[in-house]
């Protein structure tokens, strides 16, 4: 069994990064995948970029797809991208991350033993300037999940039927939809960890008006999703706002 695969990248103005992203999809062994890349009507030479793979594509009998129009942000690409996608397993590849040598061969791998979960993730590199600051290998538990995201959703796989019971992404979140998409499902999310590197994400040092946003819309998610009550919420936010100042100083001053 080779499933079909459906890989969606989002770019805006992402000329500096989605060369690498798009070499590393192209050269995977596993061939029987979509790409699809939803680019933001980028004002750099994005698009030139996603333009000059076709024919590559095409020589190895890939289907790749890309459309360029304004759109909301990441996650009303994603949606776009969902409406596109024919396989019926799904991932999201940043265009600054790249997948490792035969990821996807390992994620198709698992799939054809576990088709009934509903999502598959690995083991994923955090990369600065060619050194690893951080690997996530956390298992997915419930108790863990609801309160915190661990796991690295960069290059893992959805089972399509997942967005048919649970819906898409709520594009009112700009940082942490995929956070919230997860916890739909509460603890009856099946999932399947493979204990192998498939992916790497750049540590794109994130503001503190970015991570502010984050841990506030992880927060909702919470409430809203995850049923957790407004008090440990409200304790989880200021606890990562802490944990997230402590390792800043400590980085910067020792």
């Amino acid at each position: 069994m080779n499933p079909l695969l459906s890989i969606i990248t989002a770019t805006f103005n992402s000329d500096k990064t989605l060369d690498e992203t798009i070499k590393s999809v192209l050269n995977q062994d596993y061939t029987n995948f979509e790409y699809i890349i939803i680019d933001g009507k980028s004002e750099d030479n994005t698009v030139g970029i996603i333009k000059k793979y076709e024919t590559q594509f095409k020589e190895k009998n890939i289907t790749y797809t890309w459309v360029s129009e304004p759109d909301t942000g990441i996650y009303s690409a994603w949606n776009k991208g969902l409406k596109l996608a024919t396989g019926g397993w799904i991932a999201f590849l940043g265009s600054d991350d790249i997948y490792l040598e035969n990821a996807l061969e390992k994620y198709a791998f698992n799939i054809a033993q576990n088709n009934n979960v509903d999502f598959i993730y690995s083991k994923v590199k955090l990369v600065n300037k060619g050194k690893v600051k951080h690997v996530f290998s956390d298992l997915w538990k419930w108790n863990e999940f609801k309160r915190e995201m661990k796991i690295a959703h960069v290059g893992s796989f959805h089972n399509k039927n997942y967005f048919d019971t649970y819906g898409v992404y709520n594009e009112d979140y700009k940082i942490t939809g995929d956070y919230e998409l997860l916890l739909r499902a509460k603890s009856n999310l099946k999932t399947i960890f493979i204990n192998q590197f498939t992916a790497e994400m750049k540590d794109g040092g994130i503001s503190n008006k970015n991570v502010l946003m984050a841990f506030k819309e992880a927060k909702k998610a919470k409430i809203d999703t995850a049923e957790i009550s407004k008090q440990i919420a409200f304790m989880d936010f200021y606890l990562s706002l802490i944990k997230y100042y402590l390792s800043t100083f400590v980085k910067r001053f020792f």
